[in-house]
């Protein structure tokens, strides 16, 4: 490297320092938004440069003479060899769900700090070797899904619990992400209209991609017009009251659309909807954050939201939790998310050409999603902090008001009927989850750049549409790894339902999944109050245990590889981890706050219910103190399953570091390629 490039990352280092030292330091003043964006860029840049190039050189060692499976495998359905930057903009999409969106913006309460570390540091040291390192490990194994291989690497006992469970989070995992679509896209004609054009758009689009006549660049542009009429021309439809009522549903017509649409995404080949799709809310992802961060930097907005609150102890409004480790929990795919892992050794390896793009789609995917985290904690920390705490806390306007003002961020009702005006709204109290948060703070700042009088209004539905869209890309990319999942644990059963190329076992086990994640998801459609609403708590939890065991498999296979001297890059992010889920896990379960534990919240909801006159709402109480015990077993099976695979991993690496046990490598077969089919690729 010459000094000038030395001079030129040492500046970029240097500058970083001083923004988080900035973030960090100061005190009883406020802070520009612009300095969480330049630690994220610097960080971003600085990460993907020198650390992810040193894995991908030292500690992988890729080889880009070795085929991958996309290649041996090609099979016109799954297995398709794919333009790069088609891949990544569907691996961007397929894990960038509202975890980077939602999960920040609830974690501001305990103040911008804490969050914001978290997801510099997760998602470059953490969540970037995470990606990248099941990737590589599902290429090597010929596209193999984080169980199978967790069945081969640490036995068939455990590996077949991991499936079990593995399938059982996703199945409800897909019913609640589909809720929040569902909720977000009911009786709202523009963002239906929007997901509605993307469909037919990316069917059009991978036909001609393969017919092979037809250019990326040429696709992409189409792609773009047609991206660009549907986001645009929503706004438009209030005017035509007969085409409007086309996009006007309510919830359950709008759940069974969903799921439809879920069966087609996980049977049609993959170049024919699913890529073309993703690759295309890409753009509209990626175009969105990087116009916050342009608004950022034009109107230079100041924090609002202190660096710490008072809440980190414990007794947030938002939810209660401290702050470690329930910041981490919280963020989830912002920093580190197991999600990532079942997409990684999912769909995205059965696509990828060479192993050399394992490292931009990988590592290079997450710390792209780091910046949409950091987005979305600028996003809620903009807003003036009453009206951030009372747009999340439960009650009525009255109680609300009163208790946000009493934590020491004043609020009135006429202020909060303001924004709603503002906005377009009825009101504003009682919309937490964090989406409406992320779309009013995104609004104020585009408005901001905006003279019309409007445009706050319209800022704030474009964003509701935009988070919606966000979070269907999962939906769809989650449905088909379900679906490889399903067919693992069912090829156990009768081998022939294992078999990925027939396309009766793929659409039978479309069916069986779509129908249980489903089956939730009307659930809560029709009863909002409970079924799949109150196993919210459990996600980021079990989401997080993922990424435990996706690290152990990472630790298994650099021991395997005998690259032993490089084993710190996943062990201390798996001890970290190991520390925030089960310290989450037991809170969740065992504390006697009945606001966090599982167990302490029915036993109040009981309590309640014993003294209540009215039997209808009694009966409501005891249900639900049914289902938070429920909830509490389920947190328990989960947490004593990972614990057992951490356990069995640690003897398989003491047993393998002392020699007592043969290295087997379950890798693809080796082919070499020659210059002129490489050049194809």
């Amino acid at each position: 490297m010459s000094i000038g490039k030395k001079l030129l990352w040492f500046g970029v280092a240097a500058l970083g320092t001083l923004a988080i030292a900035i973030l960090a330091l100061s005190r009883g003043e406020q802070i520009s938004a612009l300095w969480i964006v330049i630690a994220g860029f610097c960080a971003l840049s600085i990460s993907y440069r020198f650390y992810s190039n040193w894995l991908a050189t030292k500690v992988l060692v890729l080889n880009e003479e070795r085929a991958t499976p996309a290649v041996l495998k090609n099979d016109n359905k799954d297995y398709v060899p794919t333009n790069r930057w088609m891949v990544f903009g569907h691996h961007f999409a397929a894990i960038a769900g509202p975890g980077p969106l939602v999960g920040p913006v609830l974690a501001a309460q305990f103040g911008f700090l804490p969050g914001t570390l978290w997801i510099l540091i997760g998602a470059t040291l953490g969540g970037g070797v995470h990606d990248m390192i099941v990737l590589f490990a599902s290429i090597r194994r010929g596209g193999k899904t984080l169980g199978q291989m967790v069945k081969e690497e640490i036995g068939p006992g455990v590996g077949l619990l991991a499936l079990v469970s593995v399938l059982a989070i996703m199945i409800i995992l897909l019913a609640v992400l589909a809720l929040v679509v569902v909720q977000a896209l009911a009786q709202s004609p523009w963002g239906v209209f929007t997901i509605a054009v993307t469909i037919p758009l990316a069917l059009i689009m991978g036909i001609a991609l393969r017919t092979g006549k037809v250019s990326v660049l040429v696709v992409t542009i189409f792609g773009l017009l047609g991206l660009a009429f549907g986001v645009w021309g929503g706004q438009f439809l209030a005017h035509f009251p007969a085409i409007e009522a086309w996009f006007r549903h309510d919830q359950k017509w709008l759940a069974w659309a969903i799921m439809i649409y879920g069966l087609a995404a996980s049977v049609l080949p993959v170049w024919m909807l699913l890529t073309p799709r993703d690759y295309l809310s890409t753009f509209l992802k990626l175009g969105t954050v990087g116009m916050l961060a342009a608004a950022v930097v034009l109107i230079n907005p100041t924090l609002q939201m202190p660096a710490l609150t008072k809440f980190v102890d414990g007794t947030g409004l938002v939810f209660a939790g401290p702050v470690f480790p329930f910041v981490c929990i919280t963020i989830a795919c912002g920093a580190v998310s197991g999600f990532h892992s079942l997409i990684a050794s999912g769909t995205t390896p059965k696509m990828i050409r060479r192993e050399s793009r394992i490292r931009p789609i990988g590592y290079g995917a997450m710390v792209t999603e780091m910046m949409v985290a950091l987005m979305a904690m600028i996003a809620a920390c903009v807003l003036q902090t009453g009206e951030y705490f009372a747009i999340n806390t439960k009650g009525t306007p009255t109680e609300v008001v009163a208790k946000v003002s009493a934590a020491g961020f004043p609020v009135t009702e006429p202020q909060m009927q303001s924004l709603a005006t503002n906005l377009g709204e009825s009101t504003m109290f009682n919309r937490a989850g964090g989406a409406p948060t992320f779309a009013v703070g995104m609004a104020h700042m585009f408005a901001r750049v905006s003279a019309k009088p409007t445009a706050l209004a319209l800022w704030y539905h474009f964003a509701i549409m935009f988070e919606a869209l966000f979070i269907l890309t999962t939906i769809d990319a989650g449905t088909r790894v379900g679906r490889f999942l399903l067919q693992d644990f069912l090829g156990n059963v009768w081998r022939p339902l294992g078999n990925t190329r027939s396309w009766t076992a793929n659409f039978f086990s479309s069916v069986l999944l779509v129908a249980a994640w489903g089956w939730f998801l009307y659930e809560g459609v029709i009863d909002p109050l409970g079924g799949i609403n109150s196993l919210w708590p459990l996600f980021g939890l079990a989401n997080q245990l993922l990424s435990v065991v996706a690290l152990c498999l990472g630790t298994t296979l650099l021991i395997k590889m005998h690259k032993s001297k490089y084993l710190f890059v996943t062990l201390v992010p798996l001890c970290f981890m190991c520390a925030v889920t089960f310290s989450a896990g037991y809170l969740k379960v065992f504390s006697a706050d009945p606001r966090l534990g599982f167990l302490s919240g029915a036993q109040s909801l009981l309590r309640e219910a014993s003294g209540m006159a009215d039997s209808t709402k009694a009966a409501e109480l005891i249900r639900q103190a049914g289902v938070w015990r429920f909830d509490a077993l389920v947190a328990v099976f989960f947490l004593v399953l990972v614990l057992g695979i951490v356990l069995g991993s640690a003897r398989q690496w003491w047993q393998l570091m002392r020699g007592t046990k043969r290295v087997v490598l379950h890798e693809s077969e080796f082919v070499q390629i020659s210059p002129a089919q490489l050049a194809q690729f």
